[in-house]
C-alpha cells in the first residue's frame, strides 16, 4: 500500500505460485546388481522414495524367475503428487552355483555270483536346473572274481558336476560240480 504526496492511495497484488518441479529421489534398497541362487524363491528388497511433498509410493515393475538362470531388470518408479517421476532399477542375476544330487538305485555294494549276469540298477539326478542325465562309467566283469567301482556323473547346464560310486562284489559262493 503506498499513498502519494495528494493523498492518492495506490495498492498492488503480487500472486506467488507455489509449484513442485522437482523429481522424488528413489534409492534402491539392497545391493544392484543382485545375484540370486536358481531355484530358490526372490524377495526383492525394493526401494524408498523421498521428495518434499511427503511420503511416495513406489511401484515395481518386472519380474524375476527365481526357476531359470538369466538376466532380469526390476524398474521401480515414483511419482509425487504433483506428477514429478522418477525411475531407478535393480539388475538380479538368477546363478546357477549348485551341483546336482546323483542318486545310487539299488544295492550298494551289490553282490553277483561268479558267472552270472550283472545287470545295473544305474543312478539318478535331481537339479534345480531340470531334468538331469546320468552318465555311468566302469565296468564289471561278473565272469571274474574282484571289486568293481562304477561311477555316475551328472552335470547340470551350468555345469556343475556331482559324482556317485557303486562297488560290485563279484563272489564265488557255488561249490564245484564233482
Amino acid at each position: 500500500l503506498g499513498t502519494d504526496p495528494s493523498g492518492n492511495t495506490a495498492t498492488a497484488t503480487r500472486t506467488v505460485n507455489v509449484v513442485d518441479t522437482t523429481a522424488p529421489v528413489i534409492s534402491v534398497t539392497g545391493t544392484d546388481p543382485a545375484t540370486h541362487e536358481l531355484g530358490d524363491a526372490y524377495t526383492d528388497a525394493g526401494a524408498t522414495a523421498t521428495d518434499l511433498s511427503g511420503s511416495i509410493t513406489v511401484t515395481t515393475n518386472g519380474q524375476v524367475n527365481a526357476d531359470a538362470v538369466g538376466s532380469y531388470v526390476l524398474t521401480y518408479v515414483a511419482t509425487d503428487p504433483s506428477g514429478n517421476t522418477a525411475t531407478a532399477t535393480r539388475t538380479v542375476n538368477v546363478v546357477d552355483t549348485t551341483n546336482p544330487v546323483v542318486t545310487v538305485t539299488g544295492d550298494n555294494p551289490a553282490t553277483v555270483e561268479l558267472g552270472t549276469t550283472y545287470t545295473d540298477a544305474g543312478a539318478t539326478a535331481t537339479d534345480a536346473s531340470g531334468t538331469m542325465t546320468v552318465v555311468t562309467t566302469g565296468t564289471v566283469d561278473a565272469d571274474t572274481v574282484g571289486e568293481y567301482t562304477l561311477t555316475y556323473t551328472s552335470t547340470d547346464a551350468s555345469g556343475n558336476a556331482a559324482t556317485a560310486t557303486r562297488t560290485v562284489n563279484v563272489v564265488d559262493t557255488t561249490n564245484p560240480v564233482v
